[in-house]
């Protein structure tokens, strides 16, 4: 279960910055920053690996 945190931690905290339970009202925004913060770091990783 504590991986699980670690890897939901960025959508996590920005819907508590917002005021939005993540676990309820959030999951779906908790879920798109998550997806965006992952492709991001996915797409830097690549990029190197490449270079």
């Amino acid at each position: 279960m504590k991986l699980v945190n670690a890897l939901l931690w960025p959508g996590t905290k920005v819907c508590e910055r917002l005021g939005v339970k993540p676990e309820g009202d959030g999951a779906l925004l908790r879920w798109m920053i998550n997806t965006f913060v992952y492709l991001i770091v996915g797409l830097v990783v690549l990029w190197i690996i490449v270079s």
